[in-house]
């Protein structure tokens, strides 16, 4: 290859050329499938090459706003509902999962030490804007107004809950606030949103869509057919992965090599960008920059929120095992996106300690009250367990119904049914939404 360059820049300066001219242009790769220049030198590119990609912040561990050209000047009354909203959370999540240890619930997850990329990215959204969550997302439900009674009956999987009984705790969904019910399979969702920002292109209904997922559904077969997509159709999409150090038991050291999540979006041709998670104003600009963007030129956007999971991975999990109480102290109690919010309010004077003992103390009182009414609601009729799949029910399951009801007249003194409410399919009555003041 060097002797052939040799050879023809021999012959274009005999003929008084240079590269590049009109007679002779430089040859440059015209293959379909890349935008590249050709090389004469074997090299392979190595994944350390590229420094790691930086993690935009606005506020430091402090509270102190770094640089007042990206302070978002969020209005206070903005600012206290988005503490308000985390705090909340922080507090449901507490009193729900002691109720699985006392075996009240049978499933919960926590938030804790996420709570800054749930209500951050809310906050950046439009109310209209469709959502599909994991299943660590009830910061996002509970930031657009979901009711407390709502998210108790749904843990419970009473004669409140809108799936009725049949989904896990934390399942949640809600078709009012454009939240699409949470399924357990992992990364599911995320070519399910791909085609639901497609639709929403072809409809130009000006809105976007936003697929929430951990660092470790990432590495599932979904995220990579989703991002590919998204791509090659330009969906106004923002694909939100919450990299939280662990996925259930395995660490981000054993789940892959590269420079994390982020870095994986240029090479499927997503505009990306890595924010710190634990920093609520700098999850709200990132997400509010990737949603417009997102529905101005359909372009999907990959946001990955660095955080950290303080709780276990659920009630199923013993986090003790594979990872020292001093790490986890260490994020719950240096960086957490709580604290971290609570010292800006308190410089700008906008917040106290007699507020803050005030605000948990009713706060809790609110929590208690859904749930205690929860629990004393009936389980929905067994009944339901046969209906909102199809519009006429089928032969077959008729035919079920039938065996169930049939079973329980002659059996039913075996089961404790008085725990269940009677009848058929009764309409969901929606409590009024408590809203949150500043």
């Amino acid at each position: 290859m060097a002797a052939l360059r040799l050879l023809r820049t021999r012959l274009l300066r005999a003929r008084g050329c240079g590269f590049g001219t009109a007679e002779f242009p430089e040859e440059k790769p015209q293959f379909p499938g890349a935008s590249a220049e050709f090389a004469e030198r074997l090299e392979f590119i190595q994944p350390n090459v590229i420094s790691g990609i930086p993690v935009y912040r606005v506020m430091d561990r402090q509270g102190h706003i770094l640089r007042q050209s990206e302070d978002p000047q969020l209005p206070k009354e903005l600012v206290l509902k988005l503490y308000k909203t985390m705090t909340l959370l922080n507090t449901m999540d507490r009193i729900l999962y002691e109720s699985q240890r006392q075996g009240r619930i049978s499933f919960y997850m926590t938030n804790y030490g996420e709570e800054g990329t749930h209500v951050g990215s809310a906050a950046a959204l439009d109310d209209t804007d469709l959502v599909f969550g994991q299943y660590r997302e009830a910061g996002v439900l509970m930031y657009r107004g979901y009711p407390l009674d709502l998210f108790m009956a749904q843990c419970y999987g009473n004669s409140k809950d809108p799936g009725k009984g049949r989904q896990m705790p934390v399942h949640y969904g809600c078709r009012e606030r454009h939240f699409v019910t949470i399924s357990s399979p992992l990364a599911t969702q995320i070519p399910q949103a791909v085609g639901a920002a497609y639709a929403i292109k072809r409809a130009d209904a000006n809105r976007a869509v936003i697929c929430y997922f951990g660092e470790g559904a990432a590495s599932e077969g979904d995220a990579h057919a989703g991002f590919n997509f998204a791509a090659t159709l330009e969906c106004p999409i923002v694909f939100f992965c919450r990299n939280n150090g662990y996925a259930i038991s395995t660490p981000t050291a054993e789940q892959y090599r590269g420079d994390g999540i982020a870095a994986r979006g240029p090479g499927y041709g997503l505009l990306s960008i890595r924010v710190d998670g634990n920093d609520v104003f700098a999850v709200y600009k990132a997400t509010r920059e990737a949603r417009r963007r997102a529905v101005a030129e359909n372009r999907p956007v990959l946001i990955e929120a660095m955080t950290y999971r303080i709780g276990h991975h659920s009630t199923s999990d013993d986090s003790s095992a594979y990872r020292s109480v001093d790490e986890v102290n260490y994020w719950d109690k240096q960086d957490h996106p709580i604290s971290r919010l609570r010292h800006f309010l308190l410089r700008k004077g906008w917040w106290d300690e007699e507020q803050e003992k005030s605000w948990r103390k009713s706060s809790r009182k609110m929590v208690l009250e859904s749930f205690t009414a929860a629990e004393r609601l009936p389980k929905p009729a067994p009944q339901l367990l046969f209906s909102d799949v199809y519009r006429e029910l089928p032969l077959h399951l008729q035919r079920q119904r039938g065996a169930l009801q049939q079973h329980l007249r002659r059996y039913g003194q075996h089961y404790p049914m008085e725990l269940f409410e009677s009848g058929g399919d009764p309409p969901i009555d929606e409590p009024e939404t408590p809203q949150i003041q500043p």
